[in-house]
């Protein structure tokens, strides 16, 4: 069984080394394809092997907690922050235990529990997934104008990861969320890799339903139809619907907890090796938060990083949020978590903070 399971992971990588990132437009459903894959607190973290661990420091710099404890205390709203030296043996957070909504962050976990399936011979990458007019989602879905203008498409599990991932394509990451096994099959991953305080939601159209105060109803994926239909609501009901899910979010996540999961994903404990490589890869390829964490790292170093975005009721907005790794020059590697449950500062605002965080982290490191 094991040599089974040997050659079917080389066969896997065989075919996972080309990537076809490009859309079919026609009447027929396309052949499925694959993407290409190529206070605060201070814990100890494992060990890396002893050939690829940079410098060891056993304590966060103290300009860096510093700075850190400014940032958090002076933004207005509820805020998260947590940094974690990969290769080293220190966190720092601030709400670093608390629960925050994580929106589309929380497509990393789904990305997760399908490479895991991958990993295990249960499912490949090269598996056809078939998307109608009853399976798009909401909000952002660049794939649903495809849908909708020819009826149905096929896309392979690798091709929706990709879009997943690097566009937060909603549609895309449901379909890949029931080829999975759905919610449970990823809450299960989340506890057989004991991620700690990670939750993870109904999936996208019932969360976004229940944190609006409306009922779901499949005709609400067209167009502006939920955010008409959120807009018709009740003042009132729609702010109890918000606060209830911002004080338990179904969805939520705690800081410390995504940079430890970020730590284990980079040192290889969570996935194969050829894997973890794709999912580091492709979340290299992410498009969107282009000035959220990284518009603060300097140039030189390395990033890759999933965002999440949720639903506003001025003049708070919510879920506004950023992870991701940060590698220095020298190869030292750091975790950085920044979520925004509520505020109402402003967009600007709101990036120039996370900017502010992974310049702050570069600053400090080597010190």
């Amino acid at each position: 069984m094991v040599s089974r399971i040997a050659s079917f992971r080389l066969l896997s990588l065989s075919l996972l080394l080309p990537l076809l990132a490009s859309c079919s437009s026609t009447k027929e459903a396309p052949p499925p394809r694959v993407s290409q894959v190529p206070p605060p607190t201070i814990q100890t973290v494992q060990n890396l092997p002893k050939e690829s661990t940079p410098q060891r420091i056993s304590t966060p710099p103290a300009a860096l907690r510093a700075r850190l404890f400014e940032l958090w205390r002076e933004f207005p709203g509820t805020t998260g922050i947590a940094v974690q030296r990969i290769d080293g043996d220190w966190t720092l957070s601030h709400r670093g235990n608390q629960y925050f909504p994580q929106q589309s962050v929380s497509k990393l976990w789904v990305a997760l529990t399908l490479l895991d399936k991958v990993d295990r011979g249960e499912i490949s990458l090269n598996d056809p997934i078939q998307i109608g007019p009853d399976d798009l989602t909401l909000f952002h879905q660049p794939l649903a104008t495809r849908v909708r203008r020819e009826g149905g498409i096929v896309e392979s599990a690798g091709t929706l990861l990709d879009l997943a991932i690097t566009r937060s394509d909603n549609s895309a990451n449901d379909a890949l969320l029931r080829h999975a096994g759905g919610p449970r099959a990823v809450r299960r991953f989340i506890d057989r890799n004991n991620l700690g305080r990670i939750r993870f939601g109904p999936g996208e159209r019932l969360l976004q339903s229940q944190i609006a105060g409306i009922t779901w109803r499949q005709n609400l994926s067209s167009g502006r139809a939920f955010q008409a239909a959120r807009a018709r609501q009740p003042i009132e009901q729609r702010r109890a619907a918000l606060n209830a899910y911002l004080a338990d979010p179904i969805d939520g996540a705690s800081p410390e907890a995504i940079a430890m999961a970020l730590t284990r994903l980079a040192r290889g404990e969570l996935l194969s090796p050829e894997s973890t490589k794709l999912i580091l890869d492709t979340m290299g390829r992410t498009r969107s938060g282009p000035r959220r964490l990284k518009g603060g790292v300097p140039a030189g170093w390395g990033f890759l990083h999933k965002t999440g975005t949720g639903q506003d009721l001025p003049p708070v907005s919510t879920g506004y949020n950023d992870i991701g790794i940060m590698t220095a020059p020298d190869g030292t590697r750091y975790a950085v978590v920044v979520m925004l449950g509520d505020t109402t500062a402003s967009i600007p605002q709101r990036m120039t903070l996370m900017q502010r965080v992974s310049r702050a982290v570069a600053d400090n490191h080597g010190r």
